[in-house]
């Protein structure tokens, strides 16, 4: 299997550090430059208020099946979490699209570091993307929905 990227994220972000744990609720406006041989994969997206960025996490150093996470001390398997340090790192972002400049789309709802390999994008379609009757598992009444 080979994955490559198609483009690179740009964010005020230098160090996983200073990434928010997730990019919902956060204003953080960034760039996703595609890069030139993909530019024609963005006809029309310019119609969507929303896209998946899926992205690899190419500073995750290695994973755990069981992890502890900022909302509750008992590990969980690493399925069960959104933890970037997976066996397979990649990551997903749902973020808002403000603008798109040719090749460049300017989006909000950033939690990535600056640099990330962008590997694909979608659009965020609520008919197809969006459930009813959500369970959230151990999360239950740790996090606002």
């Amino acid at each position: 299997m080979e994955v490559e990227p198609i483009g690179t994220i740009h964010t005020p972000y230098k160090t996983v550090l200073e990434c928010p744990r997730q990019g919902a609720g956060t204003d953080t406006v960034g760039e996703v430059e595609v890069f030139r041989e993909f530019e024609e994969g963005l006809t029309d997206v310019e119609g969507f208020s929303h896209l998946i960025l899926l992205c690899w996490l190419d500073r995750s150093d290695g994973y755990k099946l069981m992890v502890r996470t900022p909302w509750d001390a008992r590990p969980h398997g690493v399925f069960a979490t959104r933890s970037p340090h997976r066996p397979n790192p990649i990551g997903l972002s749902i973020v808002r699209l403000l603008e798109r400049m040719d090749n460049v789309l300017k989006v909000r709802g950033l939690d990535l570091v600056d640099g990330t390999p962008l590997i694909d994008i979608k659009p965020f379609v609520p008919a197809f993307d969006g459930v009813d009757d959500v369970k959230i598992g151990w999360l239950e009444g740790r996090i606002g929905r």
